[in-house]
């Protein structure tokens, strides 16, 4: 029954088009879908992933690294003390308000104040170049994508809460979720700082094996004597600001429900375009009901058309999903994918297919020998 499937499916291809056209487009639907919620939603945890810290030191009950709040300058030494511990770094988070000079209009933004001694705080996509610019005072650096908005003229002039800044230099993979984000050296944070600065946000460290982190981390928490901290490691603490932004803001949630309705609508689809091409070989089920071959033997041969259905129409959804992808980096759309989700989306196309197959069977009560008497 497969062989014949097949068969069918290549010498009346044209029939089968409005099938592979509707599963292909519900794979870009996911595909892109997913690629956007992991594009906006990892860009919580930009400040973690473009990082090469292995352990991040903050507040207790710290839900995402936009949260965080000044902890004890002891908790450095704590971290320090550890013999696994090979470097610790300060990190100032700064909630500001942002005026540029060709705008009234205040912009909420996220400055992040580094070391620029250091080597760790987005080492990703740090230059050593650029962080020795961002010693001179108010040197602030933003995402290329965003400049625009934030109303600066060419010297890049602008204020934040009040005190002068200025732009020396875009980047690309600095877009946060919720506000844009600033880099500046530690003695700008602090200058920046409406409390007048009361001490670093998070400590970062690294570790002589990074594999040890987690070990690591169980290790140096918690301890009242130098204050109340608690110690992530770097995936986890990533992982931490994503899920939250994800499940416990409403916004995730309302993003995955629009995926089950891409996924219902692709299925009602797919399943009527194979209604329809049922309804048409209705003569020809007929006929090899009447040569003896059972309503069993004919439901496979409608779900092996599915399948390879779902398989054609994985193509043309993969080839679109990239271009589609490639076109949106190429305009600074935050999107993200890897395998594991990829895989998803694939096992997804592949179930919506036969699950439409299934629900198409039901054309086969047509498919009655008494056709061929009309």
């Amino acid at each position: 029954m497969i062989p014949l499937a097949r068969k069918t499916m290549l010498h009346e291809w044209r029939r089968f088009i409005p099938a592979v056209m509707a599963v292909g487009f519900s794979g870009v639907l996911l595909a892109v879908q997913a690629a956007l919620v992991l594009g906006i939603f990892g860009s919580a945890a930009v400040y973690v992933t473009a990082s090469s810290a292995d352990l991040w030191a903050g507040y207790p009950g710290t839900q995402s690294v936009n949260f965080g709040r000044s902890i004890g300058a002891d908790v450095e030494m704590r971290l320090r003390m550890d013999p696994e511990v090979t470097a610790v770094e300060p990190y100032i988070w700064v909630d500001g308000d942002w005026r540029g000079s060709t705008g009234s209009s205040g912009i909420s933004v996220y400055v992040s104040g580094i070391d620029t001694q250091g080597s760790m705080m987005f080492s990703h996509i740090l230059s050593p170049g650029l962080r020795k610019l961002l010693r001179e005072p108010g040197a602030v650096i933003v995402d290329k994508s965003e400049r625009e908005q934030l109303n600066v003229g060419k010297d890049g002039k602008a204020w934040i809460n009040g005190q002068p800044v200025h732009i020396i230099a875009t980047l690309a993979g600095l877009r946060g979720l919720g506000g844009v984000n600033v880099i500046s050296s530690l003695d700008t944070a602090k200058m920046l700082q409406s409390d007048g600065g009361q001490g670093a946000t998070y400590y970062v460290a690294k570790l002589k094996h990074a594999a040890d982190a987690e070990t690591v981390a169980t290790r140096l928490q918690p301890d009242i004597r130098f204050g109340p901290f608690s110690v992530w490691t770097a995936e986890a603490f990533a992982k931490r600001s994503q899920l939250y932004w994800l499940f416990d803001t409403g916004a995730g949630v309302a993003v995955l429900f629009m995926a089950v309705i891409v996924l219902l609508v692709g299925a009602v689809i797919t399943s009527q375009s194979l209604l329809g091409v049922i309804a048409s070989s209705a003569r020809e089920y007929a006929m090899l009901n009447a040569l003896g071959v059972s309503h069993r033997s004919l439901s496979r041969i409608v779900i092996a058309q599915s399948g390879w259905i779902g398989g054609a129409g994985l193509i043309v959804a993969t080839l679109a999903s990239a271009l589609l992808l490639m076109a949106a980096a190429g305009y600074g759309v935050p999107i993200h994918m890897n395998l594991p989700v990829a895989s998803i989306c694939v096992a997804l196309v592949i179930t919506l297919a036969l699950v439409s197959g299934l629900f198409a069977l039901r054309g086969l009560m047509r498919a009655d020998p008494t056709l061929l008497l009309r």
